[in-house]
């Protein structure tokens, strides 16, 4: 998806992954710093950590408490902090600048997807961890009417209705399962990316009946029990490819300074997961 964009925007850079152990990704992003990276993609368990690890966080950061994106900036000859692409030559001093593209990507995602309407919607939240965190939060600020959490540890739930409750007090934070139908149900936990994985939720407890729209933040496999059965109850479902591309394409923009070809990266990505 991001080389895609990179050799449409006609970039001669390299997008690459690689696998850091949690305990040494301190280090990870002062060796890219000191190879001149233009940035880094964070992935699960780094997105958390990294709060703590870079040199400056953006306000979606420090709003959403997670860093996803990484740009590297240099200071020019003025003392002003530049993205790294400014610089012919390596900056004698750089820094690395934390953003969150995540939580933005999870609203379009459900927006375009699902054509949600989530000002006053009543949401079902699988999850709490980290993916969860940030979408229970991004979902009150858009002025969610009520959001019911659901996690098999209740003090991470209970964690995020309190951190709700301090800053958008007018929205409903219930730690149990809906009595009444919902508008959408948002699963954020993993259940569904393996063979055999039970449901994200007690279907003793709560029936995908009494839900409008199901989104998935799986995207691989695109299909999980969870969006079979919600496609069987008649729910308008979508899968995570969107929150995805959009966070990708988010990234991508804050490292170049241009559009991203949204098209061109939305082909690659179901080309490299569906193999379409």
């Amino acid at each position: 998806m991001q080389n895609a964009g990179l050799v449409s925007l006609a970039l001669n850079w390299r997008y690459l992954a690689f696998d850091v152990n949690p305990g040494n990704l301190r280090d990870a992003i002062n060796g890219a710093k000191a190879m001149n990276f233009i940035g880094l993609n964070l992935t699960v368990p780094h997105k958390l950590l990294a709060v703590d690890m870079v040199d400056a966080l953006d306000e979606s950061a420090l709003k959403w408490g997670a860093v996803n994106t990484i740009r590297f900036e240099g200071r020019d000859s003025t003392g002003a902090w530049q993205p790294m692409r400014e610089f012919g030559e390596p900056s004698s001093e750089i820094r690395a600048h934390g953003f969150n593209t995540d939580a933005d990507a999870i609203v379009q995602a459900l927006q375009e997807d699902l054509g949600a309407q989530l000002a006053g919607a009543r949401v079902l939240l699988l999850g709490a961890g980290g993916a969860g965190r940030t979408a229970a939060l991004r979902l009150a600020s858009e002025k969610v009417k009520e959001l019911f959490l659901i996690n098999r540890t209740p003090a991470k739930a209970e964690a995020i209705g309190r951190e709700i409750q301090e800053h958008w007090p007018a929205i409903k934070v219930t730690l149990d399962y809906p009595t009444e139908p919902v508008d959408l149900v948002l699963n954020a936990t993993s259940a569904g990316l393996r063979e055999g994985d039970p449901l994200p939720f007690d279907l003793s407890r709560f029936s995908l009946e009494r839900a409008a729209s199901v989104y998935d933040m799986i995207y691989r496999p695109a299909e999980t029990p969870l969006l079979k059965r919600a496609k069987a109850a008649g729910c308008r479902a979508a899968n995570g490819l969107g929150m995805l591309l959009y966070q990708g394409a988010k990234a991508l923009e804050l490292w170049t300074g241009q559009k991203a070809p949204l098209q061109i990266m939305r082909s690659a990505l179901e080309r490299n997961v569906y193999g379409t």
